[in-house]
C-alpha cells in the first residue's frame, strides 16, 4: 500500500500536468482561430467600408448634379415669372396712369360743372326770391279782393272739397251697396227660404240637471243608505251629484256631463225598480246602464247618417256623433244641429250646383268637436274638430269647413261657405237657441252703446231682440250723404265688438220737425 500511494500521486501529477499542457495547446489553437477570423472580419470590413466610400462618392455627385439641376431649373424659372411679373406691373402701371389722366379729367369737368351749377343755384334763389315777393304780393291783392284770408280761403275750399268728396262718396256706396243687394239678396233669400221650409228639426232645452222621480219618499233614506254609503258609491260611480232635499218624490242629479247625468239617471232608475239598493248592486247597475248608454250613443250616431244620408264615416266619429245626442249649445241640442246645417248644407249646395253629398259630410261634422271638448284641457271645439277629422282621414274640404265655420280661417271651397252660412242659418232662426236675460240685456245696452258713441248721434234704439238697432241723428250735423256713411261706419263697429247669430240691421233716422201753435 505504501508503495501505490507514490504512484498514484506520479500518476495525478503527470494527469494535472498533460490537462494544462492539452488546456494550453487548445486556448493557444482557438487563439490562432479566432485571430485568424478576426483578420479575414477587418479585410471584409475594410472592402465593405472601401465599398461604401465608393458608393458614397458616386451618390454625392448624382445628388450634386441633381442639386445643380434643380436650382438652375428654378433660378430659369424664378427668371422667367419676374420677367412676367415686371411686364404685368408696367401693364398696370399703364392702367393707373390712364384712370389718373382721366380722373383728372373728369375733375376739371366736375369743377366746371360745379361752377356753373352754383351760378345757376345763386340765379334761382335770386328768382326764388322774385317769385316770393311777386306771391306774396298776389296773395294780399287776393285778401283784399276777397275780403277772406289765406286761411279762411283754404278753409272754405277745403269744405267745399269734403263735400263734394263726401256727396261722390255717399252716392257710390250707396249705388253699390243697392246694387249688390239687390242681385244678392234675391238669390240669398231664396235659398235661404228654401232651405228653411224644406228642412224642419226640433230642439230642447239645455240643462244640467236631471229629476229622477220616486214612488214614495221613503226611496229617499234607501238610496241615501246607512251613513250615506249607497249615494257616496252612486256619485263615486258616475260622476255626478245626487241632491235630494224636501222636493216631493223627486231627486235631481246635477252634472255638467250630459253622458254621465244620463248613465245615472237610467242606473238610479233601474235600482229603484229592482228595489236592492247597495253598494255592489249599484256597481251593477251603472255598468249596465253605462252599457245601455254606449249603445244608445250608436243608435243616435248611425240615425244621423241615415237621416242625412251620408255614408262611410270611420265608426268612431260616428260614436262621436252619437255623443253629441246629450250636448247642448245655448239650448240647442248638439246633434240636431248638426244633422240640421248637414241637411241645410245639402240643400243649399244643390241650388248652387255643389257637392252636395261632400256638402251634408262636411256640415254633419262641422261640431264634431263639441262630443269631447269638455274632456280636452286646450283648444275650441274648432280646433278639436279639426284634430278629429285629420285623425280619421277626412277629406281637405271637409276639414277645411269645420275650421273655417267660424271665422277662425278662410274658406277654401264653396262648401265651406256653404257650411257657414247653413250654421248661421240653424242658430238664428226663431226658437233654435235660448240665452240667459242677461246676456240678452247686455247685448241690447252694447247695440245702443255703440250706436250712440258716434258724433251726431241723438238716441239709439235696440229693438226686435237685438236684430235690429235705429239710430237717430241730428239734422243740424249729418245730412243725407253722412248717413250713408254712418250706417256703414255702425255696422262694421258691430261686426267687430258684438259676437251674436245672425245679422243685425241698422237704421239711421234723420227728420227735421218743426211745431207751432194756433192761439
Amino acid at each position: 500500500m505504501g508503495d501505490i500511494l507514490p504512484y498514484i500521486i506520479a500518476c495525478l501529477i503527470t494527469a494535472v500536468v498533460v490537462g494544462v499542457i492539452v488546456w494550453i495547446a487548445a486556448v493557444s489553437y482557438r487563439k490562432k482561430v479566432v485571430e485568424a477570423k478576426i483578420g479575414g472580419a477587418e479585410e471584409k470590413a475594410r472592402e465593405i467600408i472601401d465599398e461604401a466610400l465608393k458608393t458614397a462618392d458616386a451618390k454625392k455627385k448624382e445628388a450634386l448634379l441633381e442639386a445643380k439641376e434643380e436650382a438652375l431649373k428654378s433660378k430659369n424659372e424664378l427668371e422667367r415669372e419676374t420677367r412676367e411679373r415686371r411686364n404685368e406691373l408696367q401693364r398696370y402701371e399703364k392702367r393707373v396712369l390712364q384712370k389718373e389722366e382721366s380722373l383728372d379729367r373728369k375733375a376739371e369737368a366736375m369743377e366746371k360743372k360745379e361752377s356753373k351749377l352754383n351760378q345757376t343755384e345763386q340765379q334761382l334763389e335770386k328768382t326764388r326770391a322774385e317769385l316770393d315777393t311777386f306771391y306774396q304780393k298776389q296773395v294780399e291783392e287776393l285778401e283784399r279782393i276777397s275780403g277772406l284770408t289765406s286761411e279762411q280761403a283754404k278753409e272754405y275750399l277745403f269744405k267745399t272739397v269734403e263735400g263734394e268728396i263726401k256727396h261722390e262718396t255717399a252716392v257710390l256706396i250707396k249705388n253699390m251697396e243697392q246694387k249688390a243687394k239687390e242681385e244678392a239678396d234675391k238669390k240669398a233669400k231664396d235659398f235661404v227660404v228654401t232651405a228653411i221650409q224644406r228642412c224642419a228639426a226640433d230642439h230642447v232645452a239645455e240643462a244640467s240637471i236631471s229629476v229622477v222621480q220616486l214612488p214614495n219618499d221613503e226611496m229617499k233614506g234607501r238610496i241615501i243608505g246607512r251613513e250615506g254609503r249607497n249615494i257616496r258609491t252612486l256619485e263615486t260611480m258616475t260622476g255626478v251629484d245626487l241632491i235630494i232635499d224636501d222636493t216631493p218624490e223627486a231627486v235631481v242629479l246635477s252634472a255638467f256631463d250630459p253622458v254621465r247625468r244620463e248613465v245615472a239617471r237610467i242606473a238610479l232608475e233601474k235600482l229603484i225598480v229592482d228595489g236592492r239598493i247597495h253598494p255592489a248592486r249599484i256597481e251593477e247597475m251603472v255598468e249596465k246602464a253605462q252599457k245601455e248608454v254606449e249603445a244608445i250613443i250608436r243608435d243616435a250616431g248611425e240615425a244621423a247618417l241615415l237621416e242625412t244620408g251620408v255614408h262611410g264615416l270611420h265608426p268612431e266619429l260616428v260614436r262621436l256623433l252619437g255623443k253629441m245626442k246629450f250636448r247642448t249649445s245655448y239650448g240647442q241640442n248638439a246633434l240636431k244641429h248638426s244633422i240640421e246645417v248637414s241637411l241645410l248644407s245639402g240643400l243649399l249646395a244643390g241650388e248652387l250646383g255643389a257637392d252636395v253629398r261632400l256638402a251634408k259630410r262636411a256640415g254633419l261634422l262641422h261640431d264634431i268637436g263639441k262630443s269631447i271638448d269638455h274632456e280636452m284641457e286646450e283648444g275650441t271645439h274648432v280646433s278639436i274638430g279639426v284634430d278629429l277629422c285629420r285623425k280619421y282621414k277626412e277629406n281637405a274640404i271637409v276639414i277645411n269647413a269645420v275650421e273655417a265655420h267660424h271665422g277662425d280661417v278662410e274658406p277654401q271651397s264653396v262648401i265651406a261657405c256653404i257650411v257657414q252660412a247653413a250654421d248661421a242659418i240653424s242658430a238664428a232662426r226663431p226658437g233654435a237657441r235660448r240665452e240667459t236675460l242677461e246676456i240678452y240685456t247686455n247685448r241690447l245696452k252694447q247695440l245702443e252703446d255703440i250706436a250712440n258713441s258716434f258724433k251726431g248721434v241723438e238716441k239709439s234704439y235696440a229693438i226686435q231682440a237685438g236684430r235690429e238697432v235705429r239710430v237717430l241723428v241730428t239734422p243740424e250735423q249729418i245730412n243725407d250723404d253722412d248717413m250713408v256713411l254712418l250706417a256703414r261706419d255702425v255696422a262694421k263697429r258691430i261686426e267687430s265688438e258684438l259676437e251674436y247669430p245672425g245679422q243685425i240691421k241698422v237704421s239711421i233716422i234723420r227728420e227735421s220737425r218743426i211745431v207751432d201753435y194756433a192761439k
